[in-house]
C-alpha cells in the first residue's frame, strides 16, 4: 500500500513539476485583409491590403495572388511586398486586356499563409498597343484606355507648318520641333525629335481656333485627328482622380527607366499606359527649354487642355517632371500661352 502511494506521488510531481505548454502562447497564422482593386488598365491593377496580426510570429512574405479562376493562392501569380504587418499596396502587372481576374491578399510566417477575402475585377479592353491612323498625313498612334477614357499613348506629331523658336504669337499658331531652327516640314520629320517626342504647340495652334472648354469631354477637335478631341481641364482631372491624385499620378504616367527621363526619374512605373516622354517646351523667351543639358538636374514634359482659366488670358497645362511623381496643374498668361508644349488627344 505504501508502495502504491509512493508511485501515485512520484508521478503526480512528475507531471505536475514538468514544463507545461500554455496554449495561449502558441503561434498562428498572419491575419490579413483585402482592400477593393483600383487603378485598373488592360494589363495592370493595385490592391491595398492590410496584415492586422503577425499571429506570434514575423511575417515572411506578403503580397496579392491572382488568377482566372477562383480562391487564387501562391501557386499562382503573385506580387511580393516585403514582410510585416500594416498596409502595402500590390500592384499587377501583365494582365490580359478584357478578362476577369480572381485576386487575394497573402501573408507568410512560420505557421503558414494566411489570404485575405477574395476580389475581382475586370481589365479594361485591349486598347494598349492597338493603333489608330491619322488620315490627314498617315501617322499612327497607340493608345491605351485609363478608366473610362482611351488616351493617345504618343504625343500628337501632325506638322502642316514649322517655325524656329525665336518666333511665337499668342494669336498666331505655331508648330515647332525640339531643336530644329528651320522651317522645312520634311527635314523637321526626319529629327529624332520628332520621332521621339511630336510637335510642340503654342496654344492658338493647338486649339485650330475652337473656343475654350471644360466640359467632359470637352467636344473641342482643335488640332486633333477626327473622332478625337483635345482634352479640358476637367478631363486631365479625371485622368489623375483615378491613377490616385496629382502626388502620384505622374509616376504612373511617366515612361520608365532612363532611355528618356533623367535620373531618378522618380515614381515612374507607367501603369497606366500613357507613356509620358519629357518632350521640353519653347520657352516665352525663343528658346528650346534644355532637354539632356548635363548641367540642369530635372526634364519635363508639358501637355495642354482645351480651357482656359477664369482669369482672362489664362489658359490650363499639365507638367511631368524626371524629379518627382506629380502631375502639376499650370496656366500660364496671355504672354505665356505663346509657348509651345504637346499634345494628347482623348477619343471621342
Amino acid at each position: 500500500m505504501k508502495k502504491s502511494i509512493t508511485l501515485m506521488l512520484a508521478g503526480f510531481l512528475l507531471f505536475s513539476c514538468g514544463p507545461q505548454e500554455n496554449p495561449s502562447s502558441e503561434n498562428n497564422a498572419p491575419e490579413i485583409s483585402t482592400g477593393q482593386v483600383t487603378e485598373i488598365t488592360t494589363t495592370t491593377a493595385s490592391c491595398p491590403c492590410n496584415v492586422t496580426s503577425d499571429g506570434g510570429a514575423p511575417v515572411t512574405a506578403r503580397g496579392l495572388c491572382w488568377n482566372t479562376t477562383q480562391n487564387p493562392t501562391i501557386a499562382d501569380a503573385k506580387t511580393t511586398d516585403g514582410g510585416g504587418t500594416g498596409t502595402f499596396t500590390g500592384h499587377m502587372t501583365g494582365l490580359t486586356s478584357n478578362t476577369t481576374y480572381y485576386v487575394r491578399a497573402y501573408a507568410t510566417n512560420s505557421v503558414g499563409t494566411s489570404y485575405g477575402e477574395q476580389r475581382s475585377f475586370k481589365t479594361n479592353q485591349g486598347e494598349l498597343g492597338v493603333t489608330f491612323t491619322d488620315a490627314r498625313d498617315g501617322k499612327v498612334y497607340k493608345m491605351v484606355t485609363i478608366g473610362e477614357q482611351v488616351w493617345m499613348a504618343e504625343n500628337l506629331a501632325y506638322l502642316p507648318a514649322v517655325a524656329g523658336p525665336e518666333r511665337g504669337s499668342i494669336t498666331t499658331p505655331y508648330y515647332y520641333v525640339h531643336g530644329y531652327n528651320g522651317t522645312d516640314v520634311n527635314a523637321a520629320k526626319a529629327t529624332a525629335n520628332y520621332n521621339t517626342y511630336g510637335v510642340l504647340y503654342n496654344w492658338a495652334a493647338a486649339m485650330a481656333g475652337a473656343s475654350s472648354s471644360n466640359a467632359n469631354p470637352s467636344g473641342v477637335q482643335a488640332i486633333c485627328p477626327a473622332g478625337w478631341h483635345l482634352p479640358s481641364h476637367a478631363e486631365w482631372t479625371q485622368l489623375t482622380d483615378y491613377l490616385g491624385g496629382l502626388s502620384v499620378a505622374g509616376g504612373k504616367m511617366k515612361e520608365a527607366g532612363l532611355d528618356h527621363w533623367k535620373e531618378p526619374n522618380t515614381g515612374a512605373t507607367n501603369l497606366s499606359g500613357f507613356t509620358a516622354l519629357p518632350g521640353g517646351c519653347r520657352n516665352y523667351s525663343g528658346t528650346f527649354s534644355p532637354m539632356n543639358d548635363p548641367a540642369i538636374s530635372a526634364n519635363y514634359g508639358y501637355w495642354w487642355s482645351s480651357t482656359a482659366s477664369e482669369y482672362a488670358g489664362f489658359s490650363w497645362y499639365r507638367v511631368l517632371s524626371s524629379d518627382n511623381a506629380n502631375v502639376h496643374n499650370g496656366s500660364s498668361d496671355n504672354y505665356g500661352i505663346a509657348v509651345g508644349y504637346s499634345v494628347r488627344c482623348v477619343r471621342d
